[in-house]
Parts: C-alpha cells; structure tokens; sequence
C-alpha cells in the first residue's frame, strides 16, 4: 500500500474508532510499528490526528468542527463514487454553482472540459480545480473561514442575491429527519439556505456518514432538495422524509 493510501486509512479508521493504539494499527495495516509512529507523526502535524501515548485520537473532539483537510481524506473513495454519479446531472450551457465541502470538490474534480459551462464557486480551492477544466469560473467573493475554506458574509451574500444558478451541488455537515440539512456555522447556513434559494434544481451530495446526525444550525428542509447522491442506506425514518418531500434518491456503489 502506497504511504499516502496509507495514511488516508489511518485517519478514517481512527477517527470512526475514536482512537488506536500503534499494535492495533500496525496489524490493521499490515506494516511495522516503526513505519506508524511515522504515519502518526506526519499526519499530526496536518493535524488530521492527535498523536496519544502509544497510538492515536481523532483531532476534534464532540462539538467541533472538522477542517476540510480532515474531511478531505475520510470516506474519499465514496465521495468520488458520488461525484461521477452527480456528474451525470450536469448539461450543456448551464450554470452551476458548487457548495464547499469536500464532496462537492470531487465533483469539481471530476468535471471534464465544457466550454459552454459557467461554475460558480464557493471556494478558492474549488475555483483552482475548476478552472482547470476550461469552463468560466465565478467566485462568489467574501470572507475566508479557513475550517472550510468556503467564503461567506455580507459580501458572499451580495453575490448570491444577484444570482440565478441552474444547478446546486449541494454539501451539508448533517441529515436529520426532522430537523433536516444541518451545518456548525451560522455564516455557512445563510450561504446554503441562498444558493438553494436561487437554484433551479438542487442536487444534495452526501456520504453516509451523515445520515442521522445533528449538528448546530439548520438552513433548510429535506424537501428543499431535488435529488439526494449517497453511497448509503437510509433509515426507515430518513427514507420517509425524502420521499414525502418528492426527493428523488440515487445510491451509488463504492468499489
């Protein structure tokens, strides 16, 4: 296995366990204790663990928010599984605007060259990515919030109230069935709760993870939602709530 592989394996299973020690790790992985203590040492100073005495604890705890170099290694091979579905949804000669998030980034990522396309980014990061396919970029401008590296405030607003967006790929921090799209930042939520406002069709992209988690701000409805992209199994509960609210639900298989 690759180191990078590696690590990126060391992070998810750490942080779905909430901690491991060096032996545990070392089985799991198949590779000597000597080479972990090294994985632990690198990916701690990305932050992306906290090293602990003989193994390793997730960086946040309960009630923090992840920083997107922490989100953008965990369950990547489901969200570039989601991203190649949601591809499908995009058509010549529209505008798409691209929500923050680690999810939303493969689906930038996997954008293949449309010159008749216009992208509009919520992310300095996404906008390099995209720019790089050939379609015309717009970022939506305001202030940085560096956990997410989305850009938000008066200015972001501004941006989006003058908008009118053909398709939103939409990324969300938690899916709750009754309290539904959740995010941790109230400049985030306004952002999301505008884009969806202005979009024709709204396309939720979320990995399982997310399902039946609550976090600290609601921005909008299940039903505000067109189409939800998920790796997952929803609950019977969760499951309901989409379908009452007319959301169309495509799972995809992760290799």
């Amino acid at each position: 296995m690759l180191p990078e592989a590696r690590q990126r394996d060391i992070v998810e299973h750490v942080t779905e366990t909430g901690g491991c020690s060096v032996d545990e790790l070392a089985e799991l992985m198949e590779c000597s204790k000597a080479t972990i203590r090294r994985d632990l040492n690198a990916l701690a100073e990305k932050q992306l663990i906290e090293r602990s005495h003989g193994g390793a604890v997730p960086a946040t705890s309960v009630g923090q928010e992840q920083n997107y170099r922490q989100r953008e290694v965990q369950n990547l091979d489901a969200k570039m599984a989601i991203a190649e579905r949601a591809i499908e949804e995009i058509h010549n000669n529209q505008v798409v605007c691209f929500d923050a998030g680690s999810t939303t980034m493969q689906v930038a990522k996997g954008l293949s060259n449309n010159g008749s396309l216009m992208a509009v980014a919520n992310s300095p990061l996404q906008a390099m990515e995209l720019g790089d396919t050939g379609v015309e970029v717009k970022l939506t401008g305001g202030s940085l919030r560096s956990p997410t590296y989305s850009l938000v405030g008066p200015s972001a607003e501004r941006f989006m109230e003058r908008m009118t967006f053909d398709l939103l790929f939409l990324g969300t921090n938690a899916i709750h069935p009754t309290e539904g799209l959740m995010t941790p930042n109230e400049a985030e939520a306004n952002i999301k709760s505008l884009m969806i406002e202005k979009s024709n069709r709204v396309v939720l992209v979320s990995d399982q993870s997310k399902f039946n988690e609550q976090s600290f701000i609601s921005f909008a409805d299940l039903s505000d939602t067109d189409l939800l992209i998920t790796d997952g199994q929803l609950s019977p509960e969760l499951q309901d709530r989409f379908e009452s609210g007319n959301v169309e639900i495509a799972s995809v298989t992760v290799e």
